[in-house]
This record gives C-alpha cells, sequence and structure tokens, in this order.
C-alpha cells in the first residue's frame, strides 16, 4: 500500500549497519492533527538511506511510503510489528495543501452530536 504524508522534519537518526547485506536510517516526522501533532517515525532502507542527506530538522517535506507489516511469534505470544517504509522525500512546496494519508481528497463527514461526548472545551484530552 502506498502512501504519502506531509509534514516537518522533527528528527534525523544516523545511518545504522544491521547487518552485513542490511542497512537502515530512521526518521520522525512532525505531522499536524488538529488540536494535536503525531509524530511518526520512518524507516528508508539500502541505497535510499542517503536521501535524507540534502534535508535538515525543521524542514518541511512530502514523504512517499508504504505500510507494511508482520506477526512475530516468541515463547507462544504473537506480537505484530508495523513499519512505515519510506521510498520518497522531497521538499514540500510552499502553499500547498496538506495531502491526506493515501493521497486521497475527501470530504469531512459532519460530526453528529451524542449525548456521550462533553460539551466541556477545556478537556484537551485526545480521547
Amino acid at each position: 500500500m502506498s502512501f504519502d504524508v506531509q509534514g516537518r522534519l522533527h528528527e534525523i537518526f544516523d545511518e545504522t549497519q544491521v547487518s552485513e547485506k542490511f542497512k537502515k536510517r530512521e526518521f520522525v516526522l512532525e505531522i499536524p492533527d488538529g488540536s494535536y501533532t503525531q509524530y511518526a517515525k520512518f524507516q528508508l532502507t539500502q541505497d535510499k538511506c542517503g536521501i535524507l542527506d540534502n534535508y535538515k530538522t525543521g524542514d518541511e517535506v512530502k514523504v512517499a511510503f508504504n505500510l507494511s507489516g508482520k506477526p512475530f511469534t516468541k515463547n507462544g505470544t504473537t506480537m505484530y510489528f508495523t513499519n512505515l517504509q519510506a521510498w520518497r522525500v522531497e521538499h514540500a512546496t510552499a502553499g500547498a495543501a496538506q495531502p491526506q494519508a493515501g493521497g486521497g481528497s475527501y470530504a469531512q463527514a459532519p460530526v453528529k452530536s451524542s449525548s456521550f461526548i462533553s460539551d466541556d472545551m477545556d478537556n484537551d484530552l485526545p480521547f
């Protein structure tokens, strides 16, 4: 699955040589999301590690990535790992609207008022 997202580079990690044949480089993207900022960690691998060489923390970028996940079972317990595998990073164009994940353009559905939703506007909890 291919997605794209726009945000600000929050942190860029050094390249890591995981094994003789595998290397990776991770970075964190700060993504505005209404009242709350999201921080997503992405990974570049192999020949893509150098993509970030021309970027610095604070740069506004657009990231194209694939979403992947797999199960891992140890001692009878299964855990699931999710990876945001970046394959392209480019400077965000000034004044461009922020695309939603997946690149689609969808209208926001109106939120219906419900009795279980608090009307307390001072409540800043994300749930």
